[in-house]
């Protein structure tokens, strides 16, 4: 017996030594390949970028992980002992690791032996960051060995507010959100300090498995955690019991979040998007946590937005029902074949998708995706003609069963007047395929205030507001006629409108341009050319006064910087962008200063420094330490001055008889000093409109992607300045009319407008003309024909001038 013990002591002190080496081997492989820990000293998580509006509402954000870091001394203390008392009740006097939690894991785990259960695991808050940090998720013991080394370390190394702060920032709490502040918004809608008791303990009992928790689909194991939290809570002496009661009675309510960003900016967003992500990178923006100033008004925003989408719709309306894109079978399961049924995306509209049940020749009945029913008149359908090639249409629909199908899969939208009524009244509508672009700009300092780049930027991201050129037809011309201001010529210069030709050279076709009407006028004023659009005397302007200065004039506007030396160019057959129109528009109203669009105010990292400003205007006293009775810091934002103020007004006054008298004349209906140019191009394929008040500039461009003919009358009359026409309404609405500001300089003079003369008695129409200092009546007044001769103006009465002309 004695040797056998001293048989079994040997073979145990052997396997001791055994142990030790084998521990001893251990230990240094896996100080080889453990992390080092002290990288979190300069602990920089992926933070939300968040783009913020003019006024301070959140516009957008982009991140990797959806998280906003927080200091440990702005988290409140309730949020920490949360977190604490669900996670490591004895965090704040542990080195790391928790022996005691361990003992009581292990006892458990031998219990549950045999059972199937999950081993439960004893891991503080110091080894979860040690884990969500440097190491993996692995269930091994080498990973737990490698856990409990890392945290012993990290708990010498830093604070225990620091490690804290790590775990608080770092943890997955569920619904992409990645620290406590990112769960508590999307949760709740709130921000840390505006949490209750309940709320801060449903957070705190995620972190052992948020999808195990979700309020939505286990809501009552949700309560049941988050209760277990708040008892744990009352146990480590955090809060009273009767606080406690009060919390536990407490429902479980989550916020709903269909979309909390800002409405109708999604096409803004994306072009500060893309500026961030070319100018600093993707990295900076998608885990930077920059906070993003930008210049967009949102009230104006969906005015523009609003606008746009009125006026596609109603030229869409204008040439025809194309058909229903879908139909699905009336069976058993149409309702979810409804849901799944695809459409053209319209998730911006108030538009439901619907199916048709039944139709006769006087109504459709229909049952909308949400469940609702109703019928689609005949009366509602007059509009939906049978879209035919060539913009052309049908007859007027005399039966529903001409328009509709049973099964058809359509676009309706509630145009029910009493919510009494008991059968709902729906109307047909459809998607628009012709697209828009408009930018809204301060001519003033540059800011883009508004900027819509498409129908629906579900149905597609391009943004025709600043990534599309186009021609610009007569939009262009308001150039032409200020590079002639600018030389010397007078808005009562006779310029000749009649037939034209161009010789091109040896094998080339005649160029023969013509006015949209065909016609022809003779003689007529500088400004009358302008206001009746009329090409043939824009090229005669051209050709007199040279295309050089006018490719110079483009350029320093910033319409294009390699416009073609060609007379067709001077009627708008080169192309550019909307953004750029409207900013060389800014040009004529703000006096002459070039201002170039900017979207962006400023830009500071994640610490709240300043990376970016757009404003670089120097001013050496503004940085002072205090007020000491100094006088205020002054200084002028100085603008570069690339056209002469007076040919600039000059211009504005002239394009002010544009929506007065000329292609413009509708707006006159807004009893406002508004000014502006229309623009159609060859074969109707582009329409425009730009035009201004005097502290508000605006640009609309409408087409197809793929260019094709808009219709035979689709100008920018038509198309382009019904949009431009709604959104000043709306923008303008409950502010004082202002007049156009008048440089000093200026003579107005009352003159014949057919005439160019002053006016004289029995003149039928008299307007009042801007004229500069050094204009004499009384010199021979310029006259542009075809012999290029100065010659005296003709006698002419008032009584011939036309209203309205070229589009």
């Amino acid at each position: 017996m004695l040797r056998f013990l001293s048989y079994m002591a040997s073979l145990a002190l052997f396997c001791l030594i055994i142990l030790i080496v084998a521990a001893t081997y251990g230990l240094s492989r896996i100080n080889i390949t453990i992390p080092d820990y002290r990288q979190l000293a300069n602990y920089e998580p992926a933070v939300t970028t968040r783009l913020f509006a003019g006024d301070g509402q959140v516009m957008m954000e982009y991140a990797a992980e959806k998280r906003l870091f927080v200091p440990i001394e702005k988290i409140p203390d309730m949020v920490k002992n949360a977190f604490i008392a669900a996670e490591d009740k004895h965090f704040y006097s542990h080195a790391g690791i928790d022996y005691t939690g361990i003992i009581r894991a292990a006892l458990g785990n031998l219990r549950n032996m045999g059972k199937g259960r999950r081993p439960a695991g004893a891991s503080t808050i110091t080894q979860q960051v040690a884990k969500n940090f440097l190491l993996s998720s692995e269930l091994s013991y080498t990973r737990k060995l490698k856990e409990a080394v890392l945290a012993r370390r990290i708990n010498k190394a830093f604070t225990k507010d620091h490690v804290l702060e790590l775990y608080l920032n770092e943890i997955y709490l569920g619904n992409r959100a990645y620290g406590v502040a990112a769960a508590a918004m999307n949760y709740f809608n709130k921000s840390l300090d505006e949490l209750t008791l309940d709320e801060v303990a449903f957070l705190a009992a995620l972190p052992k498995g948020p999808n195990n928790y979700n309020p939505k689909t286990k809501y009552d194991a949700a309560i049941a955690r988050r209760n277990w939290v708040i008892s744990r809570m009352v146990e480590d002496g955090y809060v009273s019991a009767d606080e406690a009661a009060e919390a536990k009675e407490r429902p479980l309510k989550v916020a709903e979040h269909k979309n909390g960003f800002l409405k109708d900016t999604e096409y803004y967003s994306e072009e500060v998007r893309r500026t961030i992500s070319n100018n600093f990178g993707d990295e900076a923006l998608y885990q930077g946590g920059l906070i993003v100033r930008t210049t967009v008004d949102p009230r104006l925003q969906t005015i523009a937005t609003n606008a746009v989408r009125k006026g596609l719709i109603a030229y869409d309306k204008r040439h025809g029902w194309r058909g229903a894109e879908t139909q699905i079978e009336i069976d058993d399961n149409y309702r979810e074949n409804l849901k799944n049924a695809k459409l053209t995306a319209g998730d911006e509209t108030d538009w439901q998708k619907a199916v048709v049940l039944k139709v006769n020749k006087d109504k459709a009945e229909i049952e909308t995706d949400k469940g609702e029913t109703g019928i689609i008149s005949l009366s509602s359908l007059k509009w939906a003609r049978h879209a035919e090639k060539g913009k052309n249409m049908g007859p007027v629909p005399s039966a529903v069963t001409q328009v509709l199908n049973k099964g058809d899969v359509i676009y309706v939208q509630n145009i029910t007047k009493d919510d009494k009524d008991k059968i709902k009244s729906f109307a047909l509508q459809q998607i628009p395929e012709v697209q828009a672009g408009m930018a809204v700009m301060d001519p003033h300092t540059g800011k883009v205030l508004a900027l819509v780049g498409g129908f629906s930027f579900a149905k597609s991201q391009f943004n025709r507001a600043t990534q599309a050129y186009r021609q610009t037809g007569s939009s262009f011309k308001p150039f032409v006629y200020l590079t002639a201001l600018e030389q010397g010529y007078s808005p009562t210069d006779l310029i000749l409108d009649a037939p034209f030709v161009l010789d091109q050279g040896e094998g080339m076709p005649k160029w023969k341009p013509v006015n949209y009407s065909k016609k022809f006028y003779g003689l007529m004023t500088l400004r009358r050319g302008v206001e009746l659009s009329k090409n043939l005397m824009t090229v005669r302007l051209a050709q007199d006064i040279g295309m050089d200065k006018i490719v110079e004039m483009s350029k320093r506007v910033g319409i294009n910087n390699h416009l073609p030396p060609y007379l067709s160019s001077s009627l708008g057959a080169a192309d550019t962008r909307v953004i750029d129109m409207v900013s060389a528009y800014c040009v004529i109203v703000n006096g002459g200063k070039k201002v170039p669009p900017y979207m962006i105010e400023r830009i500071q990292d994640r610490k709240g420094k300043t990376i970016y400003k757009h404003e670089q205007t120097p001013c050496p006293f503004c940085a002072a330490d205090k007020w000491d009775n100094q006088d205020e810091p002054d200084f002028q934002v100085v603008r570069e001055q690339v056209v002469d103020p007076l040919s600039a007004y000059q211009m504005t006054s002239i394009l002010e008889g544009v929506a007065t008298r000329g292609t413009g004349a509708k707006l006159n209906e807004l009893h406002r000093h508004l000014a502006g140019k229309t623009g159609t191009t060859n074969e109707t394929k582009d329409a425009w409109f730009v035009g201004f008040s005097p502290d508000l500039v605006a640009g609309v461009y409408v087409g197809f992607d793929e260019p094709e003919s808009l219709g035979r009358y689709e100008t920018g009359a038509a198309s382009a300045l019904p949009i431009f026409y709604d959104f000043m309404k709306e923008a303008l609405k409950d502010t004082p009319d202002t007049s156009f500001r008048i440089p000093a300089g200026i003579k107005l003079v009352r003159v014949n407008p057919q005439t160019g003369k002053p006016s004289a008695p029995g003149d039928t129409v008299v307007i009042t003309e801007a004229l500069k200092p050094d204009f004499d009546f009384n010199n021979r007044q310029r006259v542009i024909d075809d012999d290029d001769s100065l010659v005296a103006a003709p006698e002419q009465d008032g009584s011939s001038l036309q209203i309205g002309g070229e589009y």
